[in-house]
């Protein structure tokens, strides 16, 4: 009996050690209580009466043991010791960079950062709002163009936008005849080429590219992309090809370096309708690819035509200046395929930290990194005649291309450089490029020297610090004369005291999962453990260049393999790639891989997708993206897709269809019992099911797409795989295909339906998914399914006498997440769904989603990481809510001076002298006593979202 215990102690010591103890935030006797509350006697008796019999896994996923956390940071920290650090010269959009340290720890590290959702709920999200207005107003700046957003996914997708943008930009008249002529010079990335030529094939779009010297526009033309400086590193004057371009009716997008912006004229300057590019350079590692933050400019008359989101300079009810989500019905959740992209995740985390970037060093500390760039390269460039060599470029920024001696190879080269630990960029032509960065010194300077001797076996002569000063080399025509960071922001916090308490101002601002349960239904925030976010400041990580050569990344080469192969295995599937960078891109790369299927297979009419109206917004935003034409099958009065209708206009476009788009379960929150049939239906006419993989997190051990019968399916790994959300993105959206689909997965080459500038997106951040896997295992994994499941019923047991829940399953549950009834308050109080997710916020919880997918509702989703004690006091904030509507209800509260209708209540309003309000400041600010244990604060009253789009201010100009 002794040994018995013994062991038994041992296994239940271990299974109190994995992550799956610390992640699911219910405990066993916690588990009891709900089951008995919501009315079953058992975990399995409720997933049996939510998940359909049909669908249900018959064996548990195949994945490896999980690691304790102690174990998975020696095992994540052996795999970082296989990627080898090398110095990167190879450019092409990826440069090593100094993320300053107080950036790093006060933001990167912190997960009042990096766990806060995407502020669409401005009065408690002014923090990074800020520090999202820093980065549009810095990259207004730079490129000289009067309007940015908040950042987009990447400079290759940034170049597709811009392509889009363009089209749609066409005149009636254009648009009449056709007009879809784009040309693209030859002299600019590979990877925006070859996602461009990915995107605008589904478009209509006729690419040409050549030399932009010698092109001549006709009346086809709409547009034309150029690369500043060009992929060789040559720095051109655009200035008359601009002018050419307007002449024919065509716009001019332009990919810049910005960092390059300090030195040269940028081109807002002379003439550019778009300039787009990445802000990497500004304090972000590589990170093998990514996760980095794009940027995208343009005119202020093109405002409404712009991707992505865009921060605004508004007031909220008192007149206190305030920010928010401008034009926020230009989101594609509202406007659906006539949004004016499928962007949903950008890159907020990554912009935010780019935009203290240019805080923390201001005009003067930017000028001088780039300067010292340029004489880094400019030095090379004057010592390669003495060796031999010969420099292609006559004016140039960072990046030289360099043509061989006689008798020296690039193979020859190489070998020699490799022996230094340097990666240089080969051309195929033979040339070599070196692009310099701003952690280039002069001992790099020195060691390219000597590379350079040893491969002509000459002698290196070493250059000194004084050698690199006030060398430049290019024309002063190109020469930037514009200043830039002017704004008070720019120039008051370089010293590192007085930014890391900016930072810390910004973050009190902001709610995050730090202070409470966000409880957004279809974005799920769930814990993002501190033990799968620490190996993200490792340098074998962070200080990679994606194009590398492979034997310098086995670490990262292993990584994924292995992630790809339980990604796998989780969704039934053959095939995977996790080259998409956010949820959309994964539902715009899982319908072109559709697509390339069906145009090899010669069948290029199907082009038809059948959509449910409870479908994700990006759903359709993402087929008319690919160039699909979409088809809306309704909704019963339960929420299910209408079977007969689904049946009805499957066979009617039998001929075309190319197949379906499902989210599951749905957007409602249920478990369509028909799911099997509906895919049936759908192959039976000739179609592919793609499934929406958003609400993943509850399948995961329970069902998989594969078993269900889809095609294909993306993952959002930012929801169900604990990748933070960081205000907006980070996001990775990985696709998994069946067989069939496999090979028209998007390439890693730049070839065939590449959908990302990276081989494998945004890398880096998949190892935060690597070690959710590796550490919570099949059975932590299933469980969390299951308790994220209980934790939706539990609330809707709770709720579903006050609100109502709107949908459930044929045995009355709800799946992951449930609908709240609020439709019926506005004639019985005069209070709506905004009033209560405002009022939510004197409580100190972020909103549920609002108005989504059913508009007067608040759908909710806790997830598995909640415990019993954060439910319940949600539940109660909602219950005690509802109490107060029934005191508008029944006159014991004013009607139109309610703590509802006034909700939230800001400090400085609480703390003031007057207060004419007929409830108490305690009502207002300290609801309940465990509020006042733990108050979250708004720093504004309720925003006035018309004024900030009718007054349009996007920069930090009037910023107070």
């Amino acid at each position: 009996m002794k040994y018995f215990w013994a062991q038994n102690k041992k296994i239940f010591t271990v299974m109190k050690d994995l992550l799956q103890a610390r992640h699911i935030g219910v405990s066993e006797q916690d588990e009891a209580y709900m089951l008995q509350t919501i009315g079953v006697k058992s975990l399995d008796e409720l997933i049996d009466q939510t998940i359909p019999a049909s669908i249900r896994l018959e064996k548990a996923i195949e994945l490896p043991e999980p690691l304790t956390e102690r174990q998975y940071a020696e095992h994540i920290a052996e795999i970082a010791s296989k990627n080898k650090l090398y110095t990167s010269y190879i450019g092409q959009g990826w440069y090593d960079t100094c993320t300053p340290a107080v950036i790093l720890r006060n933001i990167f590290e912190n997960p009042s950062w990096y766990t806060s959702y995407t502020p669409y709920q401005a009065e408690v999200s002014q923090g990074r709002l800020e520090a999202l207005l820093n980065f549009q107003t810095a990259v207004c700046d730079f490129t000289g163009m009067p309007l940015a957003n908040a950042s987009l996914l990447d400079e290759a997708t940034a170049g597709a936008e811009a392509a889009t943008m363009m089209m749609n930009l066409r005149s009636r008249e254009q648009a009449k005849n056709n007009v879809n002529v784009l040309f693209v010079d030859e002299n600019i990335f590979p990877s925006i080429m070859a996602v461009l030529k990915t995107r605008t094939q589904a478009q209509g779009i006729v690419m040409e590219t050549g030399d932009y010297a010698n092109y001549k526009f006709t009346s086809k033309n709409f547009g034309a992309i150029v690369q500043y400086p060009n992929a060789n590193g040559s720095i051109e004057n655009y200035a008359d090809f601009v002018a050419q371009a307007h002449a024919a009716g065509a716009k001019v997008a332009v990919a810049a370096d910005i960092l390059s912006l300090a030195l040269l004229t940028p081109p807002g300057e002379w003439g550019a309708d778009i300039v787009f590019g990445s802000t990497q350079r500004w304090g972000i590692p590589m990170g093998f690819g990514g996760p980095s933050a794009a940027y995208f400019a343009t005119r202020d008359e093109f405002k409404r035509d712009m991707p992505g989101r865009i921060i605004g300079i508004s007031k909220d009810v008192n007149g206190k200046t305030a920010l928010r989500m401008a034009l926020q019905t230009r989101e594609q959740h509202i406007k659906r395929e006539k949004a004016t992209s499928n962007i949903c995740t950008a890159q907020a985390l990554l912009a935010s930290m780019a935009g203290m970037y240019t805080v923390y060093h201001g005009a003067e500390g930017i000028k001088t990194i780039a300067q010292r760039i340029h004489a880094s390269a400019t030095y090379i460039n004057e010592i390669l005649p003495v060796y031999g060599y010969k420099q292609e470029n006559e004016s140039f920024f960072d990046t030289l291309k360099i043509s061989l001696p006689t008798g020296l190879n690039a193979e020859q080269l190489k070998a020699i450089a490799l022996e230094y630990e340097v990666n240089f960029r080969y051309f195929g032509t033979g040339e070599i490029g070196i692009s310099f960065d701003e952690t280039t010194d002069i001992d790099d300077v020195n060691t390219l020297i000597e590379i350079l001797a040893t491969a002509v076996n000459n002698v290196a002569v070493y250059a000194e610090e004084d050698d690199l000063e006030d060398l430049k080399s290019y024309d002063e025509s190109l020469e930037r004369t514009s200043a830039y960071l002017t704004n008070e922001v720019f120039n008051r916090y370089h010293s590192e005291t007085e930014m890391m308490r900016y930072i810390k101002k910004l973050e009190r601002r902001d709610i995050s999962l730090t202070h409470s349960m966000i409880s957004l239904g279809s974005c799920t925030m769930k814990l993002n453990a501190a033990s799968e976010m620490l190996p993200m400041s490792r340098a074998e990580f962070g200080a990679v260049h994606p194009l590398t050569p492979a034997d310098q990344t086995e670490g990262y080469n292993e990584m994924i393999s292995e992630l790809e192969t339980y990604l796998i295995s989780i969704t039934g599937f053959a095939a995977c790639s996790l080259q998409p960078n956010s949820g959309a891109a994964g539902e715009y790369a899982g319908l072109m891989t559709i697509r390339a299927y069906f145009k090899a297979k010669g069948e290029t009419q199907r082009n038809t997708v059948l959509i449910p109206a409870s479908a994700h917004g990006t759903n359709p935003a993402s087929a008319h993206q690919a160039g699909f034409e979409i088809v809306v099958v309704k909704c019963d009065e339960g929420g299910n897709t209408d079977l007969t209708d689904w049946n009805e206009k499957a066979a009617a476009y039998k001929d075309t269809l190319a197949g379906c788009m499902i989210t599951y379960p749905s957007t409602h929150g249920i478990f369509e019992a028909s799911i099997k049939g509906m895919c049936e239906t759908i192959h039976k006419n000739g179609g592919k099911v793609y499934m929406d993989g958003a609400n993943m997190n509850a399948q995961v051990g329970l069902t998989n797409p594969g078993t269900i019968g889809a095609d294909v399916c993306h993952l959002n790994l930012h929801k169900t795989f604990a990748i933070p959300h960081g205000g907006g993105g980070p996001g990775v959206g990985p696709i998994c295909v069946a067989e069939h689909l496999a090979e028209f997965l998007p390439s890693k080459t730049y070839g065939a339906n590449t959908v990302s500038a990276a081989p494998y997106g945004s890398a880096s951040v998949t190892a935060i998914t690597y070690g959710y896997i590796r550490m919570m295992g099949e059975a932590g994994l299933t469980r969390a399914t299951k308790i994220a499941i209980l934790n939706a019923n539990y609330l809707a047991a709770r709720l579903k006498n006050s609100y109502g829940v709107l949908y459930t399953g044929e045995n009355g549950r709800v799946g992951h997440e449930l609908i709240l009834e609020a439709r019926n308050f506005k004639t019985t109080s005069g209070v709506t769904e905004t009033d209560i997710s405002k009022r939510l916020m004197d409580y100190g919880f972020h909103a549920p989603t609002l108005s989504f997918p059913v508009h007067g509702t608040l759908m909710v989703e806790p997830t598995e990481s909640e415990s019993l004690a954060e439910l319940d006091r949600f539940a109660d904030a909602m219950l005690q809510i509802f109490a107060e509507i029934k005191e508008v209800e029944n006159g014991t509260a004013d009607a139109t001076d309610n703590v509802l209708l006034n909700a939230p209540h800001p400090e400085y309003s609480i703390v003031s002298d007057e207060w004419n309000h007929p409830y108490s400041r305690a009502k207002a600010a300290y609801p309940t006593e465990w509020v006042a244990q733990n108050k979250f604060w708004t720093n504004v009253a309720r925003i006035d979202n018309g004024y900030g789009d009718r007054n349009l201010v996007c920069t930090c100009q009037a910023w107070e």
